[in-house]
């Protein structure tokens, strides 16, 4: 078995050619490549379906319950603030800089030498599947919901994203409405009592103080945010129809479904969603993971973005490396040491919770 210290300085390697590799969504062949290489190199076999790469731990038992590590290895792409090449990856004050190396890169190599670290482990209390996932930062059909179908059923989870290594045991799920008002056409200058434009003040208004019965403990109340509206094309002409875009953080006491529904029965409007499947979730604080983690003094949280959490329906931990206001960032960065402590922690919580 490779030392901590070892698998760290290859993690950390391996995180440099991922950041000078251009990996935006459905465009991460070449990481794919890289991650492929990492598996070779450490005597692994994987699988790969378009640009998601996966494997087993060496004992696997069709017996036992799985538990999945994943992590992405796609990336935005970089805003106009950068004054850095994003695609250079350079350490200065203790900081690697480019594009991905906070989210969701260092999450990933972390869980790589992770599971390189527990592969050949005899025994385990659950299998270890490691996914590579693409597409994450897209929520696009070739990601990890596309790699589900090949896993066993999965007991629980972690995702790797940027917590501060703290536990993020609940995170909000995503429902994206898009909106339509109907009015009434006509000249400007004539009275009209169906003013679409009008009517969607109203509508604009009911998402702006409508509150939600159910509050979580963690994640709070659900969010409503109108963050799109348009209507009209000339001064004279008042439009037959306004539409909007609202964009709604739902937690974990509904399912997007049901959030639908309630609004569709409250709003006067063509409502229109353009997904149900990103919905919230949750680990219990009871859960093994989660206290693994709390016997090492992490603490536990609520988050309100979105990860690969959502198409996964076991209970899942979101934990990683990295700080999550960085990501999307201009000269995006993650402290080396996050990354050594990083892949210490993961080891600490998995040897509690693997050899149980």
């Amino acid at each position: 078995m490779k030392s901590i210290e070892l698998l760290t300085q290859e993690a950390i390697e391996l995180l440099k050619n991922l950041i000078e590799t251009p990996s935006f969504s459905s465009e991460e062949d070449q990481t794919a490549l890289l991650i492929e290489n990492w598996f070779n190199q450490n005597n692994i076999p994987f699988q790969r379906e378009n640009n998601n790469v996966w494997a087993f731990n060496k004992n696997f038992d069709t017996s036992k319950p799985t538990l999945l590590l994943n992590s992405h290895h796609d990336t935005v792409r970089p805003n106009q603030a950068y004054t850095n090449d994003p695609f250079k990856a350079f350490v200065e004050d203790g900081k690697l800089f480019g594009l991905g190396s906070n989210d969701a890169g260092g999450c990933l190599v972390s869980l790589l030498a992770t599971f390189v670290y527990f592969y050949e482990i005899e025994n385990p209390s659950h299998n270890v599947v490691l996914v590579a996932s693409a597409e994450e930062e897209s929520s696009g059909k070739n990601g990890l919901n596309s790699v589900l179908k090949h896993l066993p059923t999965l007991d629980c989870a972690i995702v790797g994203e940027p917590t501060l290594m703290q536990l993020a045991v609940a995170e909000k799920g995503l429902l994206v409405l898009d909106v339509k008002i109907k009015g009434t056409a006509s000249h400007a200058a004539h009275q009209n009592d169906d003013n679409a434009i009008y009517k969607t003040m109203q509508v604009v208004d009911w998402f702006k103080n409508y509150t939600f019965e159910k509050i979580s403990d963690v994640l709070g109340p659900v969010k409503m945010t109108v963050t799109q509206i348009n209507a009209g094309k000339q001064h004279n002409v008042v439009p037959s129809e306004c539409d909007l875009v609202v964009d709604v953080r739902v937690n974990d006491c509904y399912s997007n479904k049901e959030v639908l529904e309630l609004i569709q029965s409250q709003v006067s409007a063509e409502i229109t969603p353009r997904s149900l499947h990103l919905n919230s979730s949750s680990i219990p604080i009871s859960h093994g993971l989660v206290q693994a983690g709390i016997a090492l003094g992490r603490t536990t949280y609520g988050s309100p973005t979105l990860s690969d959490q959502s198409v996964l329906s076991c209970q899942s931990l979101k934990l990683g490396p990295g700080e999550s206001l960085r990501s999307h960032s201009a000269n995006e960065f993650i402290y080396v040491h996050e990354i050594e402590e990083g892949i210490q922690l993961y080891i600490k919580i998995l040897n509690d919770f693997l050899k149980k």
